[in-house]
């Protein structure tokens, strides 16, 4: 079983081209005008092992449509590797430190979309990355991809490695829920 695809997606205000493997090592070509979206991206990709192609242009030069449209294709780029979700494990969950930043994350990949997020980051951007950017990507991902997912804060004060920790626990649990374990679909209703 091949868990692999590409998608295109052009609008008046992105033009966004990506290519996952979700079966990868975590190889990465990261090209989007925001160095600090580029540098989640990366870590979300080496440390999931889900090989991520993706170049996005801003055509308005607006990086909160930029980072929302890049969340919609990578979530709807997963969901359709996929497929039916035969004998993927589901769930998964970890508390991962980085620094001062300690973020819990658990998700479940159930096709029932929802977001919460118990982050507080003070900073209004760190590098050329508006933080509130961080809540739009995850949310976007998580409803294009039908996914529960829960991102608390523990401890942390330095915005950078809260949202990189963020980034990166994701990355662990996705990893671990999308590895086949069987031949099963995970759900008593025998469809996710």
């Amino acid at each position: 079983m091949q868990r692999q695809i590409e998608k295109a997606r052009t609008t008046k205000e992105t033009d966004i081209k990506i290519k996952i493997n979700l079966d990868g090592d975590g190889i990465y070509s990261i090209n989007t005008p925001c160095r600090f979206f580029n540098h989640m991206l990366e870590q979300l990709s080496a440390h999931s092992n889900v090989d991520i192609n993706l170049c996005a242009n801003a055509l308005d030069n607006n990086f909160h449509h930029l980072v929302e449209d890049c969340a919609i294709v990578l979530g709807q780029a997963i969901k359709e590797a996929l497929s039916d979700k035969k004998g993927i494990k589901r769930y998964s969950n970890i508390i991962l430190p980085m620094d001062d930043a300690l973020i819990l994350c658990a998700l479940d990949i159930s096709q029932r979309p929802y977001f919460k997020c118990s982050v507080d980051i003070k900073e209004e951007k760190t590098d050329d990355f508006e933080t509130v950017l961080f809540y739009h990507f995850f949310n976007t991902l998580s409803y294009n991809m039908g996914l529960c997912l829960h991102i608390k804060m523990l401890d942390g004060y330095d915005c950078h490695h809260m949202i990189e920790a963020a980034f990166k626990a994701f990355a662990k649990c996705l990893n671990e829920a999308i590895k086949i374990n069987g031949d099963k679909i995970p759900s008593t209703k025998g469809l996710l």
